[in-house]
């Protein structure tokens, strides 16, 4: 949120992505001073012009859960491994009001037990919208996969501790994932686990499971007195009720059983990974076509001050598009700038939702390239756009590019606000009071994003094709 000299006209994301429309009307593809694929010479001012229609489309795809990821690794250890009394597994999540946490993790000493919540999860805001805080293990059951015919806990020799390989354990005759009844005893839940919820700063929270067994709180008949130790994995943030397993109905086939059976959530992840991740509007944008200079920003190297600030938090691209305008025909390179703010089929401007495009027309010579900048709507300052340098718009015989250059977009951290988790962070565009209202970031450079968060791949987010125009 470092401010250098400039006009905040931005309104929140959700309304109009900060009133990003240029001079205000719609449909406006033509930047600050109208010069739009026009303009004057680049590089090669004698060589013949060419025209080109770039299109910018939103090809995130829709998400079943906001986080999936896997906890194998207990607090304090450097390795991956079971869970054992007195040790407990740690993680983080970001989330909004009317998301919910579910989880799954084995009941060691079984054929295919494993704890988790109900198909509603554990709700981590309260009716009110308050963030939940404190013990929430009274959400927690014990269930029972239907993969596997149950033995005696802590005594079946086809149970992990005692089998001699996976799946060596006779069917169940009951398929359907269940609360665990059979004829034998179970601690209570408390007594093996405790589950935590620690609401953090930025709508995060921190997840902790806890075992709470010890050595006789399995007295089998069949065996020695014996704790329970709780497996790797896998958590999810979703909406959706039945994120992992519906109650009464036949096991899925999702990796379920081998979370049960043999602690070991990976097949659980894989299935859920495609299934999860960041959903985001794209911003309108400002593209410039220029020779070989770096007109937006230069990597590693503090914002400019010239707007890119204003477009990077809060999707207005005016003041930047006003600033490169200036520079057309100067030493700078460029030889003209346009503002895209309205997609294809709207009538009015606005942010890129998953499956819009935004499509313009730019010109240029022979040497000349270029360079974007978009705003990843659900960010606190990530933007999409080409290296510093820009894309080339001729290759090296002087041929007009044409096809998909996604590959040559990424995701850039602007540097002038300390990011939150995506989505969900309470000083980003969709649910800050204000423009500006987030912490400076401390690194205060332009940057490949690299704050520890989980970001889809650029080219997963936004699909970039060059066509020249015939």
């Amino acid at each position: 949120m470092k401010i250098r000299n400039r006009a905040l006209s931005a309104l929140p994301l959700v309304l109009t992505l900060a009133a990003a429309c240029g001079d205000g009307e719609g449909g406006d593809t033509t930047g600050a001073g109208g010069t739009g694929g026009g303009g004057a010479s680049g590089p090669g001012g004698g060589d013949a012009a060419t025209s080109f229609d770039v299109t910018l489309e939103n090809v995130t795809p829709a998400r079943d859960y906001r986080v999936a990821s896997v906890f194998n690794t207990p607090v304090g250890e450097s390795m991956p491994g079971p869970l054992f009394p007195e040790k407990s597994f740690e993680f983080r999540v970001g989330a909004l009001p009317g998301d919910r946490l579910s989880f799954t993790t084995m009941f060691g000493q079984s054929n295919d037990l494993f704890y988790a919540p109900d198909g509603a999860g554990i709700a981590l805001y309260d009716e009110s919208g308050k963030p939940v805080s404190g013990d929430v293990t009274d959400q927690v059951m014990l269930w029972d996969a239907g993969t596997e015919a149950n033995e005696e806990p802590g005594a079946g020799p086809n149970q992990a501790p005692r089998q001699s390989g996976a799946n060596t354990g006779a069917p169940d005759p009951d398929n359907t994932v269940r609360l665990v009844q059979d004829d034998y005893t179970y601690p209570a839940v408390e007594e093996v686990i405790q589950v935590t919820v620690t609401p953090e700063p930025g709508n995060e929270f921190t997840i902790r499971i806890t075992n709470m067994s010890e050595v006789g709180t399995l007295m089998p008949e069949g065996g020695e007195p014996a704790a329970v130790p709780l497996s790797p994995g896998l958590f999810v943030v979703h909406t959706m009720d039945n994120p992992l397993f519906t109650v009464g109905q036949a096991y899925p086939d999702n990796g379920l059983e081998a979370q049960a059976e043999d602690g070991n959530p990976m097949m659980l992840h894989e299935g859920a990974i495609p299934r999860a991740g960041l959903t985001s509007p794209v911003a309108p944008g400002v593209a410039v076509v220029h020779g070989s200079g770096a007109p937006l920003f230069r990597t590693g190297e503090a914002d400019r001050g010239k707007g890119l600030e204003m477009l990077a938090e809060d999707g207005n691209p005016t003041t930047l598009a006003g600033s490169l305008e200036a520079e057309v025909g100067g030493e700078s390179g460029i030889s003209s700038v346009l503002v895209y703010n309205t997609p294809v089929d709207a009538s009015t401007p606005g942010p890129l939702l998953p499956g819009a495009k935004f499509s313009f027309t730019v010109t240029a010579r022979p040497g000349e390239r270029l360079s974007f900048a978009s705003m990843l709507g659900q960010s606190n300052d990530l933007f999409f756009g080409p290296s510093d340098a820009g894309i080339a718009l001729f290759d090296a015989s002087g041929e007009p590019v044409s096809g998909d250059v996604s590959d040559q977009v990424t995701i850039w951290d602007a540097g002038t606000e300390a990011n939150q988790w995506p989505g969900v962070g309470p000083d980003q565009a969709p649910r800050q009071a204000g423009p500006q209202m987030g912490a400076d970031d401390p690194k205060d450079q332009v940057r490949n994003v690299d704050d520890g968060y989980l970001y889809p791949a650029s080219n997963q987010m936004l699909k970039v094709t060059i066509t020249p125009a015939r």
